[in-house]
């Protein structure tokens, strides 16, 4: 997407300030990360200091009074945000996902979507070594895999499958849009990079 900055004079009028702070909200909404000044110093084409951007950003961090999301700085710079009164419901539809999924939990949990029901003894015959059972508390705790039933052998073993959390956490409905099993690693990886970001 382009978005095109046309400030060809500094804002002196209320109209001017304003569409500055509707450039500055586009900038930010847009973007995948948190946007520093400089950033934003660099977009106006050095038009405005650092100070006069971050009273820009003061500005429109009060526009955003009384609604659902707000403006935020971070280490990296601004971003938009929902507010956290308003974060439970947004988890209830989309939840937390984690940014970075190790190799080995990708692994893990690949061995579990494509050979399910399976027990620990499996993922780790499979995947040729032993399990880290934090590995499995965490998918557990994300709710991506769940126990279904046990195995009939000494022991009992209960299987694990995967559930509707981990569809929605990659953008599936459905185990049948699994990517084929290649190298379920790497098809992963693939869905993880995907997979819009909430």
């Amino acid at each position: 997407m382009n978005y095109e900055l046309n400030l060809d004079a500094q804002p002196k009028q209320a109209e001017d300030v304003h569409e500055v702070l509707m450039q500055l909200e586009a900038i930010i909404f847009a973007s995948d990360v948190a946007v520093s000044v400089a950033r934003l110093k660099e977009a106006f084409q050095d038009r405005y200091s650092k100070q006069e951007i971050r009273h820009f950003l003061q500005q429109l961090t009060l526009l955003q009074h009384g609604r659902s999301i707000e403006l935020v700085e971070t280490v990296q710079g601004y971003r938009f945000q929902v507010r956290a009164k308003y974060r439970n419901i947004i988890v209830q539809i989309w939840p937390e996902r984690p940014t970075r999924l190790s190799p080995s939990l990708l692994e893990t949990l690949a061995v579990i979507a494509y050979h399910q029901p399976v027990t620990r003894a499996d993922i780790e015959q499979i995947r040729g070594v032993t399990n880290n059972s934090q590995m499995l508390r965490t998918l557990f705790d994300w709710n991506w895999i769940k126990e279904s039933g046990f195995r009939e052998l000494p022991g009992r073993p209960a299987l694990l499958v995967t559930t509707p959390q981990f569809l929605n956490a990659f953008g599936l409905h459905s185990l049948g849009q699994l990517p084929p099993l290649q190298d379920a690693k790497e098809a992963f990886m693939t869905l993880d990079a995907n997979v819009p970001k909430s």
